[in-house]
């Protein structure tokens, strides 16, 4: 995922299009070097990376050796996971490099993001193997992929069977974990600046020397990182919490992975279902507002400033769906929504936040 000692010129000249998993070893230290142009434009994604997040998954899906918070998850998964999940996991092993167009570190739907892998072309799909090649031996089947649609659609239907196996079933989960997780990062940002978000992103691996952020690596690679005033974004990751992931060839900006681990660390993760998210919601105020929309007044109160899409995935709704509750809460005044960009962004009212306090 990343390539030791190019700076920005070099790296132009010679893009390669794959992505490097952890693996064990002594750490080495990675150094991203900042300018004042670089800081201004530093800043934390505003949705998960749902392909990242499943290849990340898919890793942890295959190590022992992992958090007793995958235990669950990791069982069920392995159990319930069939063959036709293969081929993906043959291009995302435990240790090593995963093509580039089946982690698209892009934010979207997985379903837009899955269609893109299909719709990938012949000549970018030869370039990236003919680069995994001179890092790691490949399944005999990839030689195929570049000159027959047939078998990239099955990599493709492959990827899909393992995102609905291990990821699915557990993405409110991380929606719920990565929004909390935001709230912790902007509160830093704006107790602290810049410093405070840097230097509280992951101490053990990651540590805030200015004008330099070093990060230990786990993957036997070192270098240096040069951003010349295209900032870093910085990706929150449930399932990436052993090794963080650098990026020095993504567009727009660079981006760096840390774990999002706050009050979730030593939950464990189970399958999501809309009764349990309903239920959260005190009794009362769910037969004053009806089952659903008790459920999104509370996520909005305990997710202040998530957008709906963000909202649509705590709760396992429809976005269409998740827009229409706000729209309502919104009439009655219990939540405000803002425009950000292209999205609308959700909080509860001080009349919303008092009516669930009183029937809580």
């Amino acid at each position: 995922m990343f390539q030791p000692d190019l700076n920005h010129g070099q790296l132009e000249q010679s893009r390669v299009i794959i992505r490097r998993g952890s693996s064990t070893g002594e750490a080495v230290v990675y150094r991203i070097h900042f300018t004042a142009e670089d800081l201004a434009r530093t800043r934390v994604a505003e949705s998960p990376r749902p392909m990242l997040e499943l290849t990340n998954a898919a890793r942890v899906l295959q190590d022992r050796n992992q958090p007793v918070r995958y235990d669950v998850w990791r069982r069920r998964s392995i159990a319930q996971l069939p063959p036709e999940a293969r081929l993906a996991l043959d291009l995302i092993p435990l240790r090593g490099w995963t093509p580039d167009f089946l982690a698209r570190v892009r934010p979207g739907s997985p379903q837009d993001l899955l269609e893109q892998i299909r719709s990938t072309s012949p000549k970018e799909i030869r370039q990236t193997l003919a680069a995994l090649a001179e890092h790691q031996p490949l399944p005999s089947w990839t030689r195929r992929l570049g000159d027959d649609p047939l078998m990239l659609q099955q990599l493709a239907s492959s990827m899909h069977v393992l995102h609905t196996t291990v990821m699915a079933p557990y993405w409110p989960h991380v929606m719920t974990s990565l929004a909390a997780d935001r709230s912790v990062r902007i509160l830093a940002l704006l107790h602290g600046g810049v410093e405070r978000l840097l230097t509280g992103l992951h101490p053990p691996r990651i540590r805030w020397t200015p004008p330099t952020l070093k990060v230990a690596m786990a993957s036997g690679r070192q270098g240096d990182l040069r951003l010349e005033g295209r900032g870093l974004l910085l990706v929150p990751s449930l399932f990436g919490s052993q090794s963080p992931v650098i990026d020095p060839d993504a567009e727009p900006q660079p981006f760096l992975t840390y774990p999002a681990d706050f009050g979730a660390a030593f939950t464990p993760l189970t399958p999501f279902s809309t009764e349990a998210a309903a239920a959260s919601a005190p009794e009362a105020l769910t037969a004053l507002l009806g089952r659903t929309r008790a459920a999104v007044l509370h996520a909005i109160a305990t997710h202040p400033g998530c957008n709906t899409a963000e909202l649509a995935g705590v709760l396992g709704i429809g976005a269409s769906g998740a827009s229409q509750h706000a729209t309502v809460l919104r009439q009655a005044g219990l939540v405000t929504t803002l425009r950000h960009h292209n999205s609308a962004v959700h909080t509860a009212t001080s009349t919303g936040l008092s009516l669930l306090m009183l029937h809580s």
